[in-house]
């Protein structure tokens, strides 16, 4: 089950696993992203199978896609319903697995702000999953403390997969070359992008003394647009990219701002400093390694600072797995 950005990325490796174990996989994509590069650019860039399934809703309402899917789910008859992350596709496609059992990439994660529409997501997929596939023990460990009734298994974190994969592709096909050090900035969540804040946002953006590469996300442009909010001389606004465009573009820079969860991650295994801009995050190691730093989006003056002090400590553990996560699902899926 796939409906954005972050559910390409992860399926990309798990799909190559399924393949390799002889477990046949039946795509469905809910079309919760229909922006070209938010969505079928990922299928010819990843090869992932084509979906057997485009339901291409256009929708992030999770009561809009549960029939299609739960359609979908009656006709093929599947042995599980695999769903990814937090997405409002993850959560739909959860509840209408019906008597299908589940599995859960990416559970047990918690960021513990209720607020936050992906925090209430994980922790519902939580509870209706049989499998919860974890990326480290403190997300098993969460899910043995809210007494959550399935299986848990910690298998790594499949993102670090398609880094581990694709990184060496992205540096040839899409290579960065830009005379002076940059920040990649992406900005995308629901509250960031609510007009006060965003606009907020970019004016500590625009006073920064950083230079800015800024791939806008579709949600983010329309409120820009409409809001008539202006990005400053330091700052170079891009159509989305990509993911090996984007994954090149991490690699080349000398600090990652960001509110994604994704790239956070991508970040630590790149080993480039990063500033989310959020006041909590579910990927709380890549902050107590010191890789990661914090800047309260309602309050964004400190961005500057939060950029000159940022640094990837020379003794960041390894985080979120080997880089194998997908080879040990499938096993477990097949089992």
């Amino acid at each position: 089950m796939v409906g954005n950005r972050p559910q390409f990325i992860k399926s990309g490796p798990l799909s190559v696993a399924l393949r390799r174990t002889g477990i046949d996989e039946v795509v469905v994509h809910t079309g919760q992203h229909w922006d070209a590069e938010m969505s079928a650019v990922f299928f010819e860039e990843l090869e992932l199978p084509e979906p057997a399934y485009r339901l291409d809703l256009r929708t992030a309402e999770p009561a809009a896609m549960e029939p299609p899917i739960r359609a979908a789910v009656e006709r093929e008859r599947p042995d599980w319903v695999l769903v990814y992350g937090d997405t409002n596709s993850t959560l739909a496609g959860a509840e209408a697995a019906g008597n299908v059992p589940v599995a859960h990439v990416e559970a047990g994660l918690r960021s513990f702000d209720l607020s936050m529409p992906e925090e209430r997501n994980r922790i519902e997929v939580d509870r209706i999953s049989t499998l919860l596939l974890c990326p480290d023990e403190r997300s098993a460990e969460q899910l043995a403390s809210e007494g959550v009734g399935g299986r848990r298994e910690v298998v790594g974190d499949v993102m670090a997969d398609a880094t581990r994969l694709f990184l060496p592709i992205a540096r040839e096909r899409a290579p960065v070359a830009r005379a002076e050090p940059y920040a990649a900035l992406t900005l995308h969540r629901a509250a960031n992008t609510e007009p006060e804040r965003l606009r907020s946002l970019i004016r500590a953006v625009n006073e920064s003394s950083w230079m800015y590469v800024f791939p806008v996300h579709p949600r983010t442009r329309h409120v820009l647009d409409t809001q008539a909010i202006e990005l400053g001389q330091n700052v170079q606004a891009l159509e989305p990219l990509g993911y090996l465009e984007m994954l090149a573009l991490v690699a080349g820079a000398s600090r990652v701002v960001t509110d994604s969860g994704g790239l956070q991650k991508e970040a630590y295994w790149l080993r480039v400093p990063c500033v989310t801009l959020r006041a909590n995050t579910e990927w709380v190691d890549t902050v107590n390694a010191g890789a990661n730093t914090l800047v309260d989006p309602a309050s964004p003056g400190g961005l500057d600072a939060a950029l000159a002090a940022a640094r990837f400590p020379d003794d960041a553990p390894q985080l979120y797995g080997d880089g194998h996560a997908s080879e040990r699902i499938a096993a477990l899926l097949g089992s």
